[in-house]
């Protein structure tokens, strides 16, 4: 595969955001909303038109990654990071690099430009690939001061994370009215809601102890394991290191979108 990573034009606006509902439908709900925020970060302030990417493939659209500003509210300062998303690629070439390709080109270019640091939620078994840690560990939380691993950070430079302590926020466009999602998705070719994966599908492929155990965490989808890493699977009650591998062979292994 010979894919060209160049900047998104005016004329891949509605293929990109084509591209980007393919590649989220179903993932975490019935539907999607990322490519209603695509349309709304490209004239959002925080937009960083640089490091607006698209993958091409024999003049095909297979893959896109977007950046904004953001930043992180310590008790004293404001520090500004990057932050991306969403990453998207076209189904048919999950799994084939493209993700890869776009975020090793973007973090280059973001370096070069200047930038110190990218903050980001994320699949917390994918992007440690790329160097990113769990913000936790680097002082950053979620607003409220909540930890997770899904929550990771990225020094882009040398010390590009020193004294940057405190709350990450994202620019409010992040946080999309459901009405206008559904008033978006109308423009778009009718699709079928994606079914949900019930934790019974897993019936008879995994001890059952495993799954009284994320029943008794209130998992009755597969897809909410999505925003879990490993490490935190594995810490669950009736889990452990094996039933983590399991669920991540049969369900989480992490595909970059």
């Amino acid at each position: 595969m010979r894919l060209v990573l160049r900047p998104e034009e005016r004329r891949d606006h509605r293929a990109v955001e084509v591209l980007t509902r393919d590649a989220f439908w179903g993932t975490s709900g019935p539907r999607c909303d990322e490519h209603l925020l695509v349309r709304r970060l490209r004239s959002a302030p925080s937009f960083v038109r640089e490091l607006d990417v698209v993958a091409e493939e024999d003049g095909e659209l297979v893959g896109h990654v977007v950046y904004s500003r953001a930043w992180v509210q310590g008790p004293r300062a404001r520090h500004e990071v990057l932050t991306f998303g969403p990453l998207s690629v076209l189904p048919s070439h999950q799994g084939q690099g493209v993700g890869s390709a776009l975020m090793r080109h973007t973090l280059a270019r973001a370096a070069r430009l200047g930038h110190r640091a990218v903050v980001v939620y994320g699949h917390p078994d994918y992007y440690p690939r790329f160097g990113f840690v769990r913000a936790a560990s680097v002082g950053i939380t979620a607003p409220g001061g909540a930890t997770f691993d899904a929550l990771m950070a990225l020094a882009l430079t040398a010390g590009g994370l020193d004294g940057v302590h405190g709350e990450f926020h994202e620019d409010p466009v992040f946080r999309l009215d459901p009405s206008e999602v559904a008033a978006f998705d109308a423009t778009f070719p009718a699709r079928a809601d994606a079914p949900a994966q019930p934790l019974a599908g897993l019936a008879g492929q995994v001890p059952d102890r495993l799954l009284v155990a994320l029943r008794a965490r209130g998992i009755d989808d597969l897809r909410g394991l999505r925003r879990f890493s490993r490490a935190e699977l594995s810490a669950w009650p009736g889990v452990g290191s094996d039933g983590a591998d399991l669920l991540r062979d049969l369900v989480l292994t992490p595909r970059a979108r």
